[in-house]
Formats: structure tokens, sequence, C-alpha cells
């Protein structure tokens, strides 16, 4: 066998077994247990379509409103969450490279130190300072709402930890992105008398556009994955109003009673397809307005 065509597989292969064992095999098994009535504990038993027909159109079923609820849930947050972690961290990147800014890179690295820190960690800090009693909302702002305890606060606790931990990361892509936009044209603009808001919209979006697109995508499909936030912040309070549905699918899957892991796979299949159907949306409506 020739070596150098034998070499790329060497620097693939390792990555290639990952993700085989760890993302391809789990799927699929997943898939299999989602037309299964299974407990973890005793063989699959098929029960063919019987799962999804039970979440989807059985109302009287516990099934079927936890899934419409928990993905009605789903959708208000990513309706919450997606635009600011598209548009705040834009704007970032456009100001920081202003002129006039100093010290950009230390910037930079203040607003992409929320995303280093885990969801648990960044939960109960937020917790802390939003707490009535002993927080800086209450102690400083003599604020006494019971954040977590009432809507629309409980939502606005959740957005903000969420925003606060992800504006970094799509901070990072957008600026690297201006900064490879070569600057003759923005010379050429300004001879031109162009200002910065008809330079942003006529060069810098048009140049940006393929990093937005990843971005809007894949922030999309981690928000319809949301499970920490809600569960450390407000525990899918009040009256279950933030009890998002893979929330549902831990407590199903690994909840205190016996499992119920083939419904639960059925709902996360039915969360993939949603996630699949909607990022192939957003990639053609973007990508096609983009040419």
């Amino acid at each position: 066998m020739n070596k150098k065509l034998f070499t790329p597989y060497l620097f693939v292969g390792p990555h290639l077994i990952l993700f085989i064992v760890f993302i391809l095999l789990p799927t699929i098994y997943g898939i299999y247990a989602s037309f299964t009535q299974w407990n973890l504990i005793n063989d699959p038993t098929w029960v063919g379509l019987d799962n999804y027909k039970t979440i989807l159109f059985d109302k009287d079923s516990t099934f079927y409103t936890q899934f419409w609820r928990g993905l009605k849930n789903t959708f208000l947050f990513v309706l919450f969450t997606v635009p600011l972690l598209i548009v705040l961290p834009l704007l970032i990147a456009v100001a920081l490279e202003h002129k006039k800014v100093k010290m950009k890179g230390l910037m930079q690295s203040i607003l992409y130190i929320p995303g280093l820190i885990s969801i648990s960690a960044a939960a109960l800090i937020w917790a802390l300072i939003f707490n009535k009693q002993l927080g800086i909302t209450g102690n400083v702002f003599g604020s006494t709402v019971a954040w977590a305890a009432n809507q629309p606060y409980a939502w606005i606790i959740i957005v903000v930890v969420t925003v606060w931990g992800g504006v970094g990361g799509n901070m990072i892509i957008y600026r690297a992105s201006i900064n490879g936009v070569a600057q003759d044209l923005y010379e050429a603009a300004s001879l031109d008398g162009a200002g910065s808001v008809r330079k942003f919209f006529s060069i810098t979006l048009p140049s940006i556009r393929f990093p937005l697109i990843y971005t809007f995508v894949m922030t999309t499909g981690a928000s319809f994955n949301v499970f920490g936030q809600p569960l450390m912040m407000t525990d899918g309070g009040p009256r279950q109003s933030t009890h998002v549905l893979m929330m549902y699918i831990r407590q199903l899957a690994f909840g205190n009673g016996e499992s119920i892991a083939g419904m639960a796979s059925a709902m996360a299949v039915l969360l993939g397809l949603v996630i699949l159907i909607i990022s192939a949306f957003q990639y053609y409506f973007m990508n096609r307005n983009a040419s």
C-alpha cells in the first residue's frame, strides 16, 4: 500500500473512532430504543410506533402533555435567546473594531471568560445575584421580586445567564471574520462618503454571511437542547412554565421511579427531527438570501 495514501487516515482515524463509539452508535441505538418499551434494566420490547402515537396524538396521556408543554417552553427559550446571541456579539465585535477602542484583546478576553464557566457554576452565581435576600438585586437595588418563582422574571434570569455565557464565543467568530475583510473596501466606501451604518450593511454583513449562517444554525441547535439553565435556576417552575423538553426526557429516562427510556428516546428523536428541520430551513433561507 502507498504510504502517502494511508497517512491521512492515521490523522482522521482517532476522531472517526471516537465519533462512531460515542456519537453514531448511541444515536442509532437511541433511535432503535424509541420503538421499544424499555426500563434500562430488562431487554427492550419492540412496540413499533406506539411511543410516537402516544406522544403525538393521545391527548389523554401524560406523555402527550409533557412533550407538547416541554416543546412549547423550549421554543420560547429559543425565541428569547437566539436573537440576542446573534445580534449582541455582532454589535460588540463591530464596536471593538473601532479605531478609538483601546485594549481590544483584553476586552475580548473579559467577554469570553463567562463562556469558559460551566453551566452549573454560572447558574449558581446568577442565582445568588438574583436572590432577593442575599443577592445584589435585593441588597443593592432593593428589589423584592422572587425571580425564580414568578413570570416573566423566571424567563428573564434564564435568558440572562444564557446570554452572559454565550456572547463571547460568537463575538470571537465575528471579530475574526471582520478582520478578514479587505480594508480597501472600507477605504473606498469612505472616499464615496459612506458612513458607519452604510459600511456595516453594505460591506461587513455581506462579507461575514457564512459565519453568520454558521452561528445562527449552531446557536439555534444548541438552544433547543437547553437543560442546565432552567434546571439550576428555576427547576422548571413556576408551575412548569420553564420546564423544557430535555428536562422531561431526562426525568423519564433517569427519574426517581422506574425508567421509561423507550418513551424518552422517542421524545429525543422527535426533538432531533425538529432541530434538523429548522436547521435545514435556516441554512437554505439564509444561504439563498446571501447568494
